[in-house]
């Protein structure tokens, strides 16, 4: 893990700041910098309008109740696509352009995902909620010596009772006249 944080933080940078000085030196320094501050402005445009498609796809997914996890994922990597963008540098602003296709998504999204588990998904708790209140026991059994968590309403019958024309005596101001906001 320590190599891919050094890769990330040091390698990445350096090679970013040789391709722009060697970019720099072959088209000049003006160029250069037109280039980069192009390549942003175009990935805030491009990232702000594939990701309000990825947004709508995503509330079509929870109005359908489809899985949501896909739609999330493709505004994930628009977001990156966006940050690396924004980012000076020109290997980050074609990695970028690389991530805002379609496609190159969903190759990322199948890579990554062939990496990962699922242990648990789901909206809400079923069942009762325990102590580190994430829902049920670990293989989806009740905990029996919790008692059934319920919701419910209710009204405190020892409570002064609070109408519009009768407040409470404790909730006076302390000048003992009534506020121009509760006033009738």
């Amino acid at each position: 893990m320590r190599l891919w944080l050094f890769i990330l933080f040091v390698v990445v940078p350096v090679i970013e700041l040789a391709v722009i000085i060697q970019v720099g030196g072959l088209i000049g320094v003006w160029p250069t910098v037109g280039l980069m501050l192009a390549s942003g402005i175009a990935g805030s445009w491009l990232m702000r309008r594939q990701g309000a498609a990825a947004l709508a796809d995503l509330q079509r997914s929870f109005r359908e109740l489809r899985d949501p996890s896909g739609p999330i994922a493709h505004g994930a990597l628009i977001l990156l696509a966006g940050a690396l963008m924004l980012a000076p540098g020109f290997i980050s602003d074609l990695t970028g352009i690389a991530l805002l296709i379609a496609p190159v998504r969903r190759f990322v999204i199948r890579a990554v995902g062939s990496r990962m588990a699922v242990t648990r998904q789901g909206f809400g708790f079923s069942g009762d909620v325990r102590a580190d209140g994430f829902g049920e026991g670990v293989r989806g059994r009740r905990d029996p010596t919790r008692p059934p968590v319920m919701d419910g309403e209710f009204i405190d019958l020892d409570a002064p009772a609070v109408t519009p024309d009768r407040r409470p005596s404790d909730a006076r101001p302390p000048n003992g006249r009534p506020s121009g906001w509760t006033r009738p």
